[in-house]
């Protein structure tokens, strides 16, 4: 029986950028006996229990030891008990709980050594890590940062140690003695004390608290450095959609109006080449500020990955590396594009990040072990905290994240009109000066179509996108994007939503021919390339997109071909079986299985009989055999170019005949008559009229002149007719037989139903009524006959001394003596036609005249011993020059300026004309006035 000899350790907290608290007391007693320890790491689904040692004599406890850890990201709970033994065999037994994916398997180690009595000091120590510590009992998470409570095993043992390992390597020993140390297998360590003293370190993972992340997405498990334990980690997540609008990486939301080109994602502190995301913006509507992502680009070392949209607003993207096209799936110097549903993705295996982009939306992907607090641009910085998302490139934060956007644009040749850092974008505001009534399908992401996917993903921010972008924008349908983008995380979380079907059309997707839309489709679609170890691994992650119809599946990644066996497919994109003999460009081809699938060689052809093409004219052809497309035919053609003999020219009236003999190519020919008439090099058929003479009817007849060979004309005198109408006279025509009747007057029909003859230049009133006036003019030798309406200024017979009223020289407008005052000088309006050398306009055009009484008078000068006169006359003071279109009886139309009076006044005259010249001035003025109405009243030559 051994004597135990007591052992007690106090142990220190290490220190550490985490804030870890731990007081640990240890009694533990050494045996120098052979002791068997059983050891099995737990499962994944194991519960976590004391851990036993047995040995021979006596059972020793472990007092409880404390730490709270606190630290974000979350990661796993590792417990490593420590064993030192001087001979026999150890194996550790211990059950525990583990989600992790990756477990050590049992183990059993042998080792020999000294028979004689060992002491071993025991130590016991407890290490802050983000790995945290025991297994644990209770936990709290707030925005990424877990407060983890943990409790040791009551161990029983002979000498041991407790050591809890951080994430960044295998696990480390707090010793008196400076040894070596190696891995054996399954998360096991060997540590080698002194001569042939071991200790063997099995590692114990145990499940971590999962914290919140801000991004709204569920946090991801990471294997640990050393590959034994897991961690809990938020993803680096930034999106874009709409017009556009933004989710940091940290799930902080705006909308951003910007249409230069920006970074979305870079390095602060550079680790990889030339690495950074980018995304070129264009305005996409001509009447509102609002932009939309056009282009999205990747670097990344010595390759730029450029995502182009070819329609705006489509889901049609075309994929360019270092300005070159590329065929999807495509693969080098580390890089990756490929399709994925209705996506095109980046994907860089070393970075485990990916950039996916439809044309519509786009979403960078990026894990927060490699990228955590070391991300800057429109997407912020990656570290679960809002608050240093509006970060800008001097490290200041932003009052908000859309003046943060401005200072990220980096210079693009393409748009001159951008420079960084001068030019701030000024964002249209959400909510508008009226009200809006946002487009139906905003409500479904608050309905029940989405409803299952809220508890994972909040839709408000998605809402009020789809809310500005249906108020803004109504006829662009950008509101589906914020749809989309929603479905797309929800999928991304594991949640499928059927959602297109429930807009009416709105946001429908149409997919080719040959394939079926899937809201929710495999990440990778399975093809006949895929290995089985591909097809087995299952994800429960989805995209929505075109998918090959069940019962099918797609070839291979880069062939768009839907196939219901795996066999081949060539450059037809024609699906083949195995075994299946086909001709294609005129190859003999079979498909097989393995090697290169397709094997050809050249299609053979049966023999033809030779053939010979003598003889004028035939030359040997190679024709396309309908039966065999790949085997031509050989035949004679017929070319009559090659004829030497040529038609001969006929005489009018006949035509050339042709006659092929049999077996000949080539023709005979000979003039042969038309059975027509000739006549002046012209050719008539029978029945035809013939203008021979206008004095004549002439015709062409069916008999023919036996001599001629051509048929006979007939003719007859034209009969003559002396009657004219009204108006016109019947008069001598150089090439007429009977004269022609010829107007020489116009006729006017008036209402009253009597008939006017009126000779050119003559005027006529009508004979019911004076102010209609008649008139006929020659323009052309052609007659044109016109009719004027006299427009009467206003007359009150009430206002007249009694006796004057009489009519003015037209005969229609009346006038008086004024009873009262005379009338002031003034200016008086009217309404009439203007006529200008034959032309005139086409409606009434307003005319002013001065009217009206002036101060005139005789005044006795004793002074003078005679009589002083002063005469004044009502004359136009300012005047204007207008324009009015005049249509001429040619059909053409002129522009004629006339005077237009704007204001009249009296105006001094001279006064020496007497009396009886006046009034004969007086009436050779109004005869002239009249007559110039009269002039300007034609204006009906076209009605």
């Amino acid at each position: 029986t051994a004597t135990p000899t007591p052992t007690t350790t106090s142990t220190t907290p290490s220190t550490t950028s985490l804030q870890t608290n731990t007081i640990t007391e240890i009694t533990s007693t050494v045996y120098t006996e052979t002791t068997t320890v059983t050891t099995r790491p737990p499962g994944p689904e194991e519960s976590t229990t004391p851990i036993s040692v047995t040995t021979s004599r006596v059972t020793e406890t472990v007092p409880t030891t404390e730490a709270t850890t606190l630290g974000s990201p979350t990661t796993s709970v590792k417990t490593t008990p420590v064993f030192t033994t001087t001979s026999g065999i150890t194996e550790i037994t211990t059950t525990g709980t583990s989600t992790a994916s990756t477990v050590p398997s049992p183990t059993s180690t042998s080792f020999s050594t000294h028979s004689a009595t060992t002491s071993v000091e025991e130590t016991s120590t407890v290490l802050p890590t983000t790995s945290g510590t025991t297994p644990t009992e209770s936990f709290t998470t707030t925005s990424g940062t877990t407060s983890t409570r943990s409790t040791t095993t009551p161990v029983t043992t002979i000498t041991s140690s407790l050591v809890s390992t951080a994430t960044s390597g295998p696990s480390t020993v707090s010793s008196t003695v400076s040894s070596d140390s190696w891995w054996i297998c399954n998360c096991t360590k060997v540590i080698c004390i002194e001569d042939d003293k071991f200790e063997v370190v099995p590692v114990i993972c145990n499940p971590p608290p999962k914290p919140t992340c801000t991004n709204g997405l569920a946090p991801v498990p990471v294997i640990d450095a050393d590959g034994c334990c897991w961690h809990w980690e938020c993803d680096c997540f930034c999106t874009g959609w709409g017009d556009p609008h933004y989710q940091t990486f940290d799930g902080f939301y705006y909308s951003y109006q910007g249409n230069c080109t920006y970074v979305l994602v870079e390095e602060i502190h550079k680790s990889v080449d030339n690495f950074g995301v980018y995304i070129d913006n264009y305005h996409c509507d001509v009447h509102d500020p609002v932009s939309c992502p056009r282009t999205l680009i990747v670097r990344h070392e010595t390759q730029e990955v450029r995502i182009a949209v070819v329609t705006p607003n489509s889901f049609k993207v075309e994929v360019t590396v270092n300005q070159q096209a590329v065929a999807l799936p495509y693969k080098k110097f580390g890089l990756s594009v490929y399709e994925s549903g209705i996506n095109k993705v980046v994907e860089i295996p070393e970075l485990k990040m990916n950039v996916t982009f439809n044309g519509l939306s786009f979403s960078i992907r990026m894990p927060y072990s490699i990228f955590g607090n070391n991300t800057q641009g429109q997407c912020g910085t990656c570290n679960n905290n809002t608050a240093d998302d509006c970060m800008l490139p001097n490290g200041n934060i932003a009052e908000n994240c859309e003046t943060m956007a401005d200072h990220w644009q980096v210079v693009d040749p393409s748009k001159p009109q951008c420079s960084p850092g001068i030019s701030p974008t000024k964002w249209p505001s959400t909510t508008t000066g009226q009200p809006c009534k946002e487009s139906s399908v905003c409500q479904l992401l608050l309905g029940g179509v989405f409803e299952k996917c809220h508890k994972f993903v909040d839709p408000e921010k998605f809402y009020r996108a789809c809310v500005f972008d249906s108020c803004t924008l109504p006829q662009l349908d950008l509101e589906c994007s914020s749809l989309q983008t929603y479905a797309a995380i929800c999928a991304d979380q594991g949640v499928c939503l059927e959602w297109r079907s429930h807009t009416n059309g709105v946001c429908s997707y149409t997919c080719p021919a040959h394939k079926e839309y899937r809201a929710c489709g495999p990440i990778t679609e399975i093809t006949c390339k895929t290995s089985p170890e591909q097809q087995n691994q299952t994800g429960t992650k989805q995209v929505e997109g075109c998918f090959c119809p069940n019962g099918t599946m797609l070839y291979d990644a880069g062939v768009d071909v839907c196939v219901k066996t795996c066999g081949c497919v060539g450059l037809d994109d024609e699906p083949r079986e195995f075994g299946e003999k086909f001709t294609v460009d005129c190859k003999d081809c079979v498909c097989l299985e393995g090697g290169k699938g397709i094997l050809c060689e050249p299609h053979k052809c049966a023999e033809q009989n030779k053939i010979t093409c003598d003889g004028e004219g035939l030359y040997q052809v190679t024709e396309v055999n309908s039966e065999d497309p790949c085997c031509p035919i050989n035949s004679c053609k017929c070319n009559t170019s090659l004829c030497k003999t040529k038609p001969p020219k006929c005489n009018l009236g006949f035509e050339v005949y042709s006659h092929i003999p049999d077996g000949q190519c080539c023709p005979t020919y000979q003039c042969v008559s038309k059975r027509v008439c000739v006549h002046q090099n012209a050719e008539f058929l029978p029945n035809s009229s013939i203008f021979v003479d206008k004095c004549q009817n002439c015709f062409c007849t069916k008999e023919v002149n036996v001599t001629t060979q051509l048929n006979v004309i007939s003719c007859e005198h034209v009969p003559c007719d002396t009657y004219c109408e009204p108006g016109y006279e019947r008069q001598p025509v150089n090439g007429e037989c009977c004269g022609k009747c010829v107007q020489t007057k116009c006729v006017i029909h008036t209402p009253e139903g009597s008939v006017l003859l009126l000779s050119p230049g003559e005027f006529k009133n009508d004979p019911y009524n004076n102010c209609t006036l008649y008139s006929c003019v020659s323009i052309r030798n052609q007659l044109i006959s016109s009719t004027s309406e006299i427009t009467c200024p206003a007359f009150n017979e009430e206002s007249c001394k009694p006796g004057t009223i009489t009519l003015l020289p037209n005969g229609c407008c009346k006038t008086c003596t004024p009873l009262h005052s005379p009338t002031p000088c003034s200016v008086r309006e009217r309404k009439d036609f203007i006529v200008y050398q034959g032309c005139y306009s086409q409606t009434r055009i307003d005319l002013t005249e001065c009217e009206g009484t002036c101060g005139t008078f005789s005044l006795y000068s004793a002074e003078a011993n005679s009589l002083e006169h002063s005469c004044s006359c009502c004359r136009e003071e300012k005047t204007s020059v207008r324009e009015v279109k005049l249509k001429c009886p040619n059909g053409h139309s002129r522009t004629h300026k006339y005077v237009y009076v704007e204001s009249c006044s009296c105006q001094a005259t001279e006064c020496e004309i007497s009396k009886s010249r006046e009034s004969r001035s007086a009436e050779e003025n109004d005869r002239k006035s009249a007559l110039n109405r009269i002039r300007r009243a034609i204006s009906l030559t076209s009605k």
